[in-house]
Formats: structure tokens, C-alpha cells, sequence
């Protein structure tokens, strides 16, 4: 895992990038690699690439980076993992090809001299690279289908900039901090920045699964190569052999779990006392992985709750032979930690403190890499949206049409008292009836009507037209699939797996040098169980995922339940006021205007 960066003055009238501006860039990303930084320049000086490294395979020199192919025609940096390079590179040896390193970077060179753009078609794993071409005088970019890693790009008509970090970019000095009022609307409605788009005009996300090729001529519009939805809909029409849901996962979630486990220094665990946590601490064994460290929160004001995953979590551990680390978290931690999370967090969120935390943990325990649970319950349709979303849909399709009653129904609940109504409840009528209304009401932090609140009417108004936010659902929605359950896993995974948990995963993983695995997010598991995720309902999914270790998890802790990876934010984020009248979502507010209240823009 790493920190990447680049400057290409394509245009012939721009002057040569500046040496200080790409070095400033690279190291305001110095968390993300502690291990070494490398520089390298074009011939003519016009391409800068930067790279900090945090080594996980191939922990000698090298793996540095910028790492040239043999040639020295190819220069590539890296950020992230690639999970079936010992095959990728055993089949170039067998074309010829000789490797002066064990690192799955250089395996990127030479499938890019064989295969050009189309060489991401061959790639597992979580990435986010850019590889120049000296003599075509080209630089290509790439970033995995999920969108697990990061990449942002800048473009000002004369000169190309890239980097893993949005605030990596401004470090350089040289992007204007002009605001994107489709960013600004869409962290208020979602919670978080929905890609492409970030909070500055001038800077946008490659979007996942996307490359982009640029040259004398300037950037080319990105290409998509694969995308989660596309992946859920072809699957959803495949047939599948009978048999237990949990047989037919197996294989396919242990070869994942394997897949993940790639690597020259230990690989831990985030355990909590769910499923998803404790199914890859069992497959994890399943897998010949010998020594596991598992990493669990406790928190003083969670004992003797439901939300206390010290218990449960301590039983997993002992049940599959992990040295367990216990770190308590108190209210003081939490508020000294307040201004370095701040300034960590790359784009606003309203979630990502949990991580932080257990990332803390995990590097303190000695820890470079560790798996999560993150991604089962989009796999596996685990959360509530995947019976709630069909159903408002069908209740409220009918009333949601009628002519004037929309509104009539906002005012009437906006005339009571707000403790007597869920926030939310006003667009119940204006959103609940469709499908992807219904997913933007269930995912929403405020609706549009409520924007006025904290926002002034000429950003509301342009921000809602460029972002568009139920056109931006209605993309992401394989409706041809005639699945529920995969209609709502690619809303789900292409909103809030992306650009909540996995990029709250990125930066405060990194935030502590800790490279975070996403075992059930991967491109490869979900070709192979997404005709499961067509078929199931209920907790069917998760159980299937709970039988699949050789040794299931405890039936006990398969009939826990749910409840979230969660802190008590609450109680920390709303001290001296009324505990009982702060629902989860009131608090997701107050916390979002805690955020932009102290935003560098």
C-alpha cells in the first residue's frame, strides 16, 4: 500500500512542472508510505511520477518505486495489491520475461508492454496505478472495479496532475480550492462525496473501474473496463446446481480469504462479534494461516449492551486459535484524537472513526496489514434496505403519485413536533414510492427540501443539478437483472460500500500506515457469487457465510443481532445534551456540521 503521485505537462506552451509542487505532493502523504520515496523524470522533464512506499511484498529495495521495466521504456507507480500476480507472473515467464524483483508491481510493466490498456482485464486486487510510456510519450491510469483505492486527477488544459489523496493535491500548491457545489450538496445528502466529484471544482475521481490514457493531445475521456453492477446482472440471470447455499460459497469466499493473505509480513484480523469478521477469521485458519492476530474494540460505555463486541469477539478468538488484542477506547482518547482524525480525513464523512481507531490498535499491536469485514452485507444482502426498499417501494407507490399529496404530507409532519417523527419521515411520499427514491431515502443524511438549513440557494440549485443524485442511482441499478436482492446489492455497493466504508477503510487505515484488506470485496468473489446474491433474502446470505469456515461459527453468535461496527459517538459527539432525544441519524447531522464547520477550503 502506498501514496502515488504525478505531474505531466502534455501541452507545448505549458512550462515544466515544478520539482517542489511534486515532492510536496508526494510527502503530504507520507503516512501512506513510511518505507521510502522515489522520484522520477521524463527525458525532456515535461512527467514527473512520485511514490511513498509502506512494503508488504518484496520488502527489499527491489520493490522501491518508481519501478522501470527492463527496458527502461515503462515506468510505473503503484498504490495497492495485486492478488493473482504469482500466476500473472509465472505466465510471462513462460513468454520469456525475467523479473529483477518478487513485488507484484513489476508484474504491471511487463502485462502493460504485452497487452496495453486492455491489461487490466487480467488484474485481482485493490489498485490504483499509472504507468508512462517514454518513447509514445503516454501515461495511463487505472483503478480496480469496486474503487477500493483512490485516485484523483486534475486537469487544467495544460499541465496533468494526479495523486492517491485529494489533499495531497492542494499540498502541491498549484490547484485552485474553488468549491464543487455537487461535493458540497452531496456530502450533506449522502454523508460522504459521491464520486466523481470532491469537494474542489478542480479535482475529480477517476471512478472505479475506469482507465484514462493521456497524451500530447491531453486526457482522454476515462473508459470503463468493469463495474459491480455489470458484474451483479450478469450473474443474476446464471443457473446454479442445487444444494446448500453455504457449500456453493465455500469455495468460492477460502479461495478469497487465500487470495488475501499474499504477503511478506503478518496479515491480522478487525474482529468484532459478527459474522463477516468472524466467517474470514475461520476461513483465515481454513487457509493454513498459522499465526493471527485479531484486533477488537471495548468500550466502557457499550458493557452489558448489545453493542458490546468484546464477549462474542473473545469466543471467536479462542474458537479459532487467534492471539486476541482487547483496546479499550474511552470519551478523553476520542476528543485528543478529534483534530489529527480531522485532519487525516482525506474528503468529509460522517463515518470512519471506528476505523481509525482499530487501525490505531492494529499498529500498535505490530501490525502492517489486516483484513476486514467490510463488503457482506452489500455481497450477501444483509442490511435491512433489502426488504425495506421493496416494500416502501410498494406501499407507497400508489399515495406517492396522487397530486399534491407529497407535499401536503411534508407540511403535516413538519408541523410536529420534530422528537415525534423520524427526520427523515417528510419524504416518505416524495421519495418512497420508486425504488431508487427509496434507496436515496433509506441512505440519505438530509433530503433536499432540508438543504436551506445549511446551505445558500445558489449552491443548493447548481449542486442538485450537477450531481443529480437519483439519476446518479438510477445508473448504478441493474434493473434488467429482475433481482431484488441484486438491484439493491449494486445500490448499495456503488453508494455506500464505495464511497463510505471503502474510502473511510483508505484514509484511516493509511492514516496509521495500515494497509486494509477487503477479502469480501473483491472482483473475483463476486463473478462467482453474485447468481447467490440474486437469490437470497432474509439472513440467508449471512448464514450461508457463517457455515462456511470448516468449524461454523457458534450458534449463538450466528443468531446475534446485528449491529453495526459502531463507537459510542453518540454519548462522546453530544455530551451535556439530551441523551434520549438524539437518534442515530440527528447525530449523524450534528456530527456532519461538526465537519464542515472546521473544513480547510
Amino acid at each position: 500500500m502506498c501514496g502515488i503521485n504525478g505531474i505531466y505537462a502534455y501541452n507545448v506552451a505549458a512550462g515544466q512542472p515544478d520539482r517542489a509542487e511534486l515532492i510536496a505532493t508526494r510527502d503530504a502523504m507520507i503516512a501512506r508510505g513510511p518505507d521510502g520515496a522515489g522520484e522520477y523524470w521524463s527525458a525532456d522533464g515535461r512527467l514527473g511520477l512520485g511514490h511513498r512506499r509502506l512494503a508488504i511484498l518484496d520488502l527489499s529495495d527491489r520493490g522501491a518505486q518508481p519501478m522501470a521495466s527492463a527496458s527502461g521504456r515503462y515506468r510505473v507507480v503503484f498504490n495497492g495489491e495485486i492478488y493473482n500476480f504469482p500466476d500473472l507472473r509465472r505466465g510471462l515467464e513462460e513468454q520469456g520475461i525475467g523479473f529483477g524483483s518478487r513485488s507484484d508491481t513489476e508484474v504491471l510493466l511487463y502485462l502493460y508492454e504485452r497487452h496495453g490498456e486492455r491489461m487490466v482485464e487480467h488484474l485481482r486486487g485493490m489498485y490504483a496505478f499509472s504507468i508512462w510510456d517514454e518513447t509514445a510519450q503516454t501515461l495511463f491510469l487505472a483503478r480496480d472495479p469496486y474503487g477500493i483505492k483512490p485516485l484523483y486527477v486534475a486537469d487544467d488544459g495544460w499541465t496533468f496532475r494526479f495523486a492517491s489523496q485529494v489533499k495531497a493535491l492542494l499540498a502541491g500548491g498549484r490547484i485552485p480550492r474553488e468549491a464543487e457545489p455537487a461535493g458540497v450538496v452531496g456530502f450533506h445528502l449522502w454523508g460522504s462525496v459521491p464520486e466523481p466529484f470532491t469537494l474542489y471544482r478542480g479535482i475529480r475521481a477517476l471512478p472505479a473501474g475506469h482507465t484514462q490514457l493521456v497524451d500530447r493531445g491531453g486526457p482522454h475521456p476515462p473508459r470503463p473496463f468493469a463495474s459491480v453492477s455489470g458484474l451483479l446482472g450478469q450473474g443474476a440471470g446464471q443457473v446454479l446446481p442445487s444444494g446448500d447455499p453455504a457449500d456453493l460459497l465455500r469455495p468460492a469466499l477460502l479461495d478469497s480469504v487465500r487470495a488475501h493473505l499474499l504477503a511478506d509480513v503478518e496479515v491480522g484480523l478487525f474482529l468484532s462479534s459478527g459474522i463477516d469478521s468472524g466467517a474470514i477469521l475461520g476461513l483465515m485458519r481454513d487457509a493454513g494461516q498459522e499465526k493471527i492476530t485479531a484486533i477488537t474494540l471495548a468500550f466502557d460505555e457499550f458493557r452489558g449492551t448489545g453493542d458490546d463486541e468484546t464477549s462474542g469477539a473473545a469466543e471467536m478468538a479462542a474458537r479459532y486459535g487467534a492471539r486476541h488484542v482487547m483496546r479499550h477506547v474511552d470519551e478523553a482518547e476520542f476528543h485528543g484524537d478529534l483534530p489529527a482524525i480531522l485532519a487525516a480525513m482525506d474528503q468529509p464523512t460522517i463515518d470512519g472513526i471506528n476505523t481509525w481507531f482499530i487501525a490505531k490498535a492494529a499498529r500498535e499491536a505490530g501490525l502492517k496489514v489486516a483484513l476486514s469485514g467490510v463488503g457482506g452485507d452489500e455481497l450477501l444482502a444483509g442490511y435491512p434496505s433489502f426488504t425495506d426498499i421493496p416494500r416502501w417501494a410498494a406501499l407507497l407507490r400508489l399515495p406517492s403519485a396522487v397530486p399534491g399529496l407529497p407535499t401536503l404530507f411534508r407540511s403535516a409532519v413538519a408541523a410536529l413536533a420534530p422528537t415525534r417523527m423520524p427526520p427523515k419521515a417528510a419524504g416518505l411520499l416524495h421519495y418512497g414510492g420508486s425504488w431508487h427514491g427509496a434507496f436515496f431515502l433509506r441512505r440519505a443524511l438530509l433530503l433536499p427540501f432540508e438543504l436551506d438549513e445549511v446551505l445558500d440557494p445558489d449552491t443548493i440549485a447548481e449542486g442538485l443539478r450537477r450531481l443529480d443524485p437519483l439519476g446518479q442511482v438510477a445508473a448504478a441499478d441493474p434493473v434488467r437483472s429482475g433481482s431484488a436482492s441484486t438491484r439493491i446489492a449494486a445500490m448499495e455497493s456503488s453508494f455506500y460500500l464505495r464511497n463510505q466504508l471503502l474510502r473511510d477503510v483508505d484514509w484511516a487505515g493509511m492514516a496509521h500506515s495500515i494497509e486494509i484488506r477487503t477479502p469480501l470485496v473483491d472482483s473475483e468473489l463476486l463473478r462467482r457469487v453474485a447468481p447467490l446474491t440474486a437469490r437470497f433474502s432474509g439472513r440467508a446470505g449471512k448464514l450461508a457465510l457463517a457455515r462456511s469456515p470448516s468449524l461454523p461459527l457458534p450458534d449463538r453468535l450466528m443468531q446475534k443481532s446485528k449491529t453495526g461496527f459502531s463507537i459510542p459517538s453518540s454519548t462522546w459527539l453530544m455530551a451535556g445534551k439530551d441523551q434520549a432525544r438524539q437518534s442515530r441519524s440527528l447525530v449523524s447531522r450534528e456530527w456532519a456540521r461538526t465537519i464542515m464547520a472546521g473544513w480547510d477550503r
